[in-house]
């Protein structure tokens, strides 16, 4: 029986046989015809020395080609390529390309693992609250100040009639500056009146801005409020001081308006004043009676109207409902809205996650809502009073800007983290409101500092993040006492003066 015929076959990329002619190919593949008489080629053979050149010069070509060890005998596998670079260029092995494509996507796992946790880090520190070193609110006042109170509230015969001017939170300031003036005159204050805003157009009255049975009930013991004057002042001509002196004392004041009260001494005194400069110029730490009284009124006192409140609360609720929110106070208009267009990168430098509820408080941006487009691109879920109402809801309250300046005020008061693009009358308010509640997070935007690194575009996004977050690391609400630096108004800087901790306490 014959031997069937042994074929040897030799895996050959086809980028190497695509360079050989098909002559040299038919001498490769096709074996030589044997002589039945002679099993061996004679080293004589031309053909010998042919094959043997034509083998060598094949091993140096794959040396060169693809890095092979001569020595190492081929794989099986025809597409095995030792050590390759990963480019397309030279050519992927089947194998090789899977354990690379592995790789990357392992890489990439890796990458996005570590990306979500610092994400998640970053977040976290975000809505972390600041270290309020254990202050809470302190109003004990002295023995003194209790004494003169039983007096005060007695008086039936002088009375104070103030007209505030402003928006809403001007309006505030100037309520309490009355109640102090009124304490220091030693009359009974009649409800303040809030003049009509020749630029809103609105005409509220205090009841429909505040609580005016809380606001008598809260100042019971310092200040006698009344609704109206009684019958017996109505006809009487009432002394006018249309604006008071800056860094006035005390003193001065009640030297001032006792003389005008002694006027009316028969019928009773009555001032009507107007102003709108802040008496907390002259309210220095050596008055602190008077200093807890300023943040009584703004603290508690002046609490919102029960609708107003009501609404307020429900917004919050709306917001809060998906988690923790952020509350922006813009000033888009005209004058003031330059000042914030670098807002979405201040943001996001400190932190702020993508998908963070945002509420924006603040009146009609110049150019629109085209002018929130940059946040809106960077922090899609960004929502107005108007977004959040449902059908009717704002209506009672629709021609009455000071109202909707109130609602904005309790939404933004009650969000995890403020920040103002500003300052500002209502930044300053709900400064000083979360303080006293316990330093909650509130952001102040150190932008004489940031400028040069916002003007530096070669900085990497990486670096000017740190570097914004290092600016901010003690302007994010942690208490800053007022006793470091003169001049600074109590209601916006509640602690020490209105505020105790283990080491600073107040004694009755």
């Amino acid at each position: 029986m014959a031997k069937s015929k042994k074929q040897a076959y030799i895996s050959v990329p086809s980028q190497i046989i695509s360079t050989l002619s098909s002559s040299s190919l038919q001498s490769l593949l096709l074996s030589p015809k044997k002589s039945s008489k002679n099993k061996t080629m004679s080293w004589k053979n031309p053909r010998f020395w042919f094959l043997s050149l034509f083998l060598c010069a094949f091993l140096g070509m794959l040396k060169m080609w693809f890095n092979l060890d001569p020595l190492v005998p081929f794989s099986p596998n025809p597409c095995w390529i030792l050590h390759q670079e990963p480019s397309f260029r030279d050519g992927f092995s089947i194998s090789q390309l899977h354990n690379n494509v592995g790789d990357v996507e392992k890489r990439d796992e890796e990458q996005e693992q570590e990306q979500e946790q610092e994400q998640e880090q970053e977040q976290r520190e975000f809505w972390k609250q600041p270290d309020g070193l254990g202050y809470k609110p302190c109003l004990d006042f002295t023995r003194e100040y209790k004494k003169w109170s039983g007096e005060i509230v007695k008086d039936r015969k002088n009375y104070l009639m103030v007209v505030v001017s402003g928006g809403m939170n001007q309006q505030r300031n100037q309520i309490v500056d009355a109640v102090v003036i009124a304490r220091i005159l030693g009359a009974a204050l009649v409800v303040p009146v809030l003049q009509v805003n020749v630029i809103w157009g609105d005409e509220s009255e205090f009841s429909d801005i505040f609580d005016l049975e809380h606001f008598k009930k809260v100042l019971a013991n310092d200040v006698r409020i009344v609704s109206s004057l009684p019958s017996t002042h109505l006809m009487s001509r009432p002394v006018e001081d249309r604006q008071m002196p800056v860094n006035v004392s005390p003193q001065w004041i009640r030297a001032h308006y006792h003389r005008r009260f002694e006027s009316f001494r028969i019928l009773g005194g009555m001032v009507f004043c107007s102003f709108v400069v802040s008496i907390q110029s002259f309210l220095k730490i050596s008055l602190p009676d008077l200093q807890k009284l300023r943040c009584k009124v703004a603290f508690q006192a002046l609490k919102f109207a029960p609708p107003i409140l009501e609404l307020g609360n429900k917004l919050t609720e709306r917001m809060r409902s998906k988690g923790p929110y952020l509350a922006l106070h813009l000033r888009l208009e005209k004058d003031v809205w330059v000042r914030t267009g670098c807002l979405p990168w201040l943001l996001k430098a400190l932190g702020a996650p993508k998908n963070a509820r945002i509420y924006w408080a603040g009146g009609n941006p110049l150019g629109g809502k085209e002018a929130l487009l940059p946040l809106i691109r960077e922090f899609p879920n960004l929502y107005n009073k108007e977004d959040l109402v449902l059908p009717g809801e704002l209506e009672p309250f629709a021609s009455k800007a000071s109202v909707l300046a109130a609602i904005d005020y309790i939404v933004a008061d009650n969000s995890d983290v403020f920040m103002p693009s500003h300052g500002g009358n209502m930044g300053h308010a709900i400064q000083g409101h979360r303080a006293f509640a316990g330093h909650k997070k509130y952001i102040t935007p150190n932008k004489r500092q940031m400028l040069p690194y916002f003007l530096n575009a070669s900085l990497p996004e990486a670096e000017f993040n740190r570097i914004i977050m290092d600016l901010h690391q003690d302007s994010v609400g942690q208490p800053d006492l007022r006793t470091s630096k003169a001049g600074r108004d109590v209601t916006k800087f509640p602690a020490p003066g209105c505020m105790c901790n283990d080491s600073n306490s107040h004694s009755s």
